[in-house]
């Protein structure tokens, strides 16, 4: 990690009860140019407007009125996919095997080495920038699908699971110059080099509208 202060750098969330702790963890993350945002319940962490660049949550998973299990769930119910790093001066096995189930990135048991919940940030942070350009990948190749005309997405569908030329054109009742065509436009507009890539895109663009049907 740098040391440097990045402004523009993924923001680390606390929700810890205890204000020494709090201080210190807070204290550990902004020496090494971290932004850092901290809250002293569930509630107040609820209350406040979650930071576009949160990409990290620290989490006391026994907090005074809802828990940190408690707001996983809240989280998980509105979608938001923040890795979360729980922290707990109990090693109670039920509850960290609750939490990882829910997806949590790692559940540290108080006192933890600074070193160990470091590592644990470096790679909750690492999933959370990962998630982010898989999610601007997805969002771009939506773009470029909708710049596409009715037709073009019509023949890119029968392209893409299968289809020759002419069994496309003797479907739609075109000619099969006119289908090449389409098929040429569809490869420059989805900025496709290859088929395979082509066929690719279909599948993500196939799983995106199921998603989508099922919210």
């Amino acid at each position: 990690m740098n040391a440097r202060s990045n402004q523009d750098g993924p923001v680390v969330v606390v929700v810890e009860d205890d204000d020494s702790l709090r201080g210190v963890i807070s204290s550990l993350l902004r020496s090494l140019g971290l932004r850092v945002e901290t809250f002293g319940s569930a509630k107040t962490f609820l209350g406040a407007t979650l930071s576009p660049d949160a990409g990290c949550l620290i989490l006391d998973i026994r907090l005074p009125g809802r828990s940190g299990l408690d707001l996983q769930a809240d989280l998980l119910r509105e979608d938001i996919r923040i890795p979360i790093i729980f922290i707990s001066g109990h090693g109670d096995v039920p509850m960290t095997v609750k939490a990882m189930k829910a997806g949590a990135v790692d559940f540290l048991t108080k006192p933890f080495r600074h070193q160990d919940l470091l590592d644990a940030v470096t790679i909750a942070l690492d999933l959370d920038r990962k998630r982010r350009d898989g999610e601007e990948k997805v969002s771009t190749l939506q773009t470029r699908f909708e710049s596409l005309t009715n037709r073009e997405q019509q023949i890119m569908g029968y392209v893409t699971s299968g289809l020759m030329n002419k069994q496309i054109a003797h479907e739609l009742s075109l000619a099969e110059i006119t289908v090449k065509i389409h098929r040429s436009n569809v490869m420059r507009k989805m900025e496709a080099k290859t088929f395979a890539e082509l066929v690719r895109m279909a599948e993500t663009i196939g799983s995106l509208r199921e998603k989508t049907k099922r919210l």
